[in-house]
């Protein structure tokens, strides 16, 4: 496994990670907490250093299968990367702000985001964090002076070693450099190639970390679904087509689902491949921008696919052209002007 530099934190990390949004569950299913552990499990033994969670994610059970997954296999580790341990522990990064109830920009204050740090380092039996995001807050919060100061306090009282934000528009992350952001996390994939041309470059020269989420447009990218394909009736990629629950971009990238079956048709015959999954997060390592990848895995097994994707061979120039053609020709115009 390669590992890259995450921005100013200077720790080197897996180009591979795990997202643990649907950790030991698919959308929808029962929590499995040995299902959560052999995944967690399979993603060290294959080489992952990186691990995303949030306090929201399966209703906490993510954070705390996390938690005990660091004192079983780690007990007394403190940082991955403090002093020579390169082997120590994963790094952890959480995510806050989404346990809001209306989730508003005024109700963001720093009481709250600091309970809810406080419970994530109890979950994750920790005492420092190695990094938090702020959680896709309301565009105004990226205005918020108050917020990133606490943010500042946590790191020097001890509890942060490093935060950042996650995203939603490319202006987001452009305002969220104001501030001491060591990473933005952002949706980047086939279908959604406005962050290369307009926050990679800003993120480069501020030295800011990139972590990719939803690479694969939730399983749009992967190559497997058909105009007959059905997901679960608890499962987003069904009932938030239109931005029911959340954002629309987080659902397929924001693609309506046919176009994207017609655009993962090009795709395929670009690459000759009915399995574009490795090819898609390929694609998403050619980007020297690109600190960590984060696919998500509910299963063990998964875990392997993902990482096999970083022994695939350099893409070339002609299929990297093709893919920004697919892109502007089908997914642009409905998808750009919005994220």
């Amino acid at each position: 496994m390669h590992t890259r530099t995450l921005g100013k934190t200077g720790a080197q990390v897996s180009e591979i990670g795990i997202g643990t949004w649907q950790l030991g569950a698919k959308w929808g299913d029962p929590f499995d907490a040995a299902e959560a552990r052999a995944t967690l499990d399979a993603a060290v033994d294959n080489g992952i250093t990186f691990i995303d969670t949030a306090d929201v994610y399966n209703d906490t059970q993510s954070e705390t299968a996390i938690g005990e997954f660091l004192k079983a296999r780690y007990d007394g580790a403190t940082s991955p990367f403090d002093g020579v341990a390169t082997t120590n522990r994963p790094w952890i990064t959480s995510k806050c702000g989404r346990q809001l109830n209306p989730h508003t920009a005024d109700m963001y204050q720093p009481q709250a985001l600091q309970r809810y740090l406080d419970d994530s380092l109890r979950r994750l039996q920790l005492d420092r964090l190695d990094m938090i995001l702020l959680h896709c807050p309301p565009t105004a919060v990226y205005q918020r002076d108050d917020i990133f100061a606490w943010l500042d306090s946590q790191v020097k009282a001890g509890k942060l070693a490093s935060y950042g934000v996650s995203v939603e528009k490319v202006s987001e992350g452009l305002a969220a450099m104001d501030y001491n952001v060591s990473a933005i996390e952002v949706i980047y994939n086939m279908f959604r190639l406005k962050p290369e041309r307009e926050l990679f470059p800003v993120a480069k020269k501020n030295n800011v970390g990139i972590i990719v989420r939803v690479p694969l447009a939730s399983g749009l990218l992967s190559g497997k679904y058909t105009k007959s394909t059905t997901f679960g009736a608890a499962d987003h990629r069904t009932t938030n087509r239109n931005g029911e629950e959340f954002d629309k971009g987080e659902t397929f990238s924001g693609v309506d689902f046919d176009l994207g079956l017609r655009a993962v048709d090009e795709l395929k015959k670009i690459f000759g491949t009915e399995n574009l999954a490795p090819v898609a997060l390929r694609w998403i390592l050619m980007n020297d921008a690109v600190s960590v990848v984060i696919p998500g895995a509910s299963r063990h097994d998964q875990i392997t696919r993902n990482v096999k994707a970083a022994e695939l061979p350099p893409l070339t120039a002609d299929q990297m052209k093709a893919v920004e053609e697919v892109y502007d020709e089908f997914i642009a115009p409905s998808v750009e002007p919005l994220w």
